[in-house]
């Protein structure tokens, strides 16, 4: 038999999914010294590792700080920097809706690279009893020091997740209580206006939450979008979004499950992996196959979680999926970290094989 069609075979041959097997290389508690730690997020810059989350007596606590840890390895780690904000400090920023009180909680951080080689962080302040919500950037040339943090987007508008293409951020933002969205687009990571919202940006109001904005190679962006049970809800299905270049139509798909926290990265073979909280059965945090054509999510690795878990960080880094998360499974909620090897780029494996020539 000619070597073509003997690998040609092989590859007929293959089980599905087999070329889609997943292996949990290791997963270790990296962080865990405050009382709640939670909502994770995960960058490589400058060549080290850089993991943020929120810190705080509870879950919902008043009391939220920003944790930024580093690690050259991702092994040994080392508290980096901790932000977290008074009354005085936050009012010296004017913002349009003072504080009233010590309620200064800072939500859900996340961390991207601007286009001129800076770190970005952005969270949430919720204040005065949760009442009021203010989205605020940092920048930092070394992941250490910051500087003072910038209001962005509008008040009462939480804006998630920011995400660079070709050096325009984008992010969706929703008003907290009432979940409803809006996308967001800035060309300085300060000044976001607002590119499409409401009903015109996701047509199932209210419910939308949560959401990560990922570019494809051909500019193509998709959204995966997190829904709330909430008052006048017609779902609580995640959906996936889809839109063209700019970015002002979206079309929508059901993912036919409810999702947290989601998190999305193209892998180098073009396959897209998710990270999200599942509920189905027992609450934990996993890695699905997203399949944008059928708007479809595929579990296929649980990682070591349960309880109050999920909101992780997703790298792909020397051949693994590195992902940070949090987890209350062992106790308190702490942070992990999981290295995952995907059997396309396991050594040895097919993904080695040359590519097929034309026939």
């Amino acid at each position: 038999m000619k070597p073509t069609l003997t690998l040609l075979a092989a590859l007929l041959l293959t089980p599905l999914a087999a070329l889609h097997a997943a292996e949990l290389v290791e997963v270790r508690r990296i962080w865990d010294l405050a009382p709640h730690n939670a909502f994770t997020d995960l960058l490589r810059f400058q060549g080290r590792w850089f993991c943020v989350f929120r810190e705080g007596e509870g879950h919902g606590s008043p009391d939220g700080a920003v944790r930024v840890i580093t690690s050259a390895d991702g092994m040994k780690w080392e508290s980096s920097s901790l932000t977290r904000l008074t009354p005085e400090g936050f009012s010296e920023m004017k913002p349009r809706i003072l504080p009233q009180g010590f309620y200064m909680d800072l939500r859900d951080p996340h961390l991207c690279v601007t286009p001129d080689g800076r770190l970005m962080l952005n969270s949430c302040l919720t204040y005065n009893d949760r009442r009021n919500w203010q989205s605020l950037g940092w920048f930092s040339d070394d992941g250490k020091t910051w500087g003072k943090a910038v209001l962005i987007a509008e008040p009462q508008y939480w804006l998630w997740r920011v995400t660079w293409h070709k050096g325009i951020a984008y992010g969706v933002g929703r008003i907290a209580t009432e979940r409803i969205p809006r996308l967001y687009r800035s060309h300085d990571g300060r000044q976001f206006e607002v590119l499409v919202k409401d009903g015109d940006f996701f047509p199932h109001v209210p419910g939308p939450s949560e959401a990560t904005i990922r570019f494809l190679p051909d500019d193509t962006a998709l959204c995966l979008l997190r829904l709330n049970r909430v008052a006048g809800a017609k779902t609580d299905h995640g959906h996936l979004g889809i839109a063209r270049p700019p970015y002002t139509h979206w079309t929508w798909k059901d993912l036919g499950m409810p999702i947290g926290g989601p998190n999305l990265i193209e892998l180098p073979d073009k396959r897209l992996a998710a990270a999200v909280r599942l509920y189905d059965g027992k609450i934990r945090t996993a890695l699905c196959w997203l399949d944008p054509p059928t708007g479809k999510l595929d579990e296929f690795l649980a990682l070591p979680s349960g309880g109050d878990t999920s909101y992780a960080g997703l790298v792909f880094h020397e051949g693994l999926l590195w992902v940070s998360y949090y987890s209350s499974h062992e106790g308190k909620a702490s942070i992990y970290l999981a290295r995952v090897r995907l059997e396309r780029f396991r050594k040895g494996s097919l993904s080695d094989l040359p590519s097929l020539p034309s026939l």
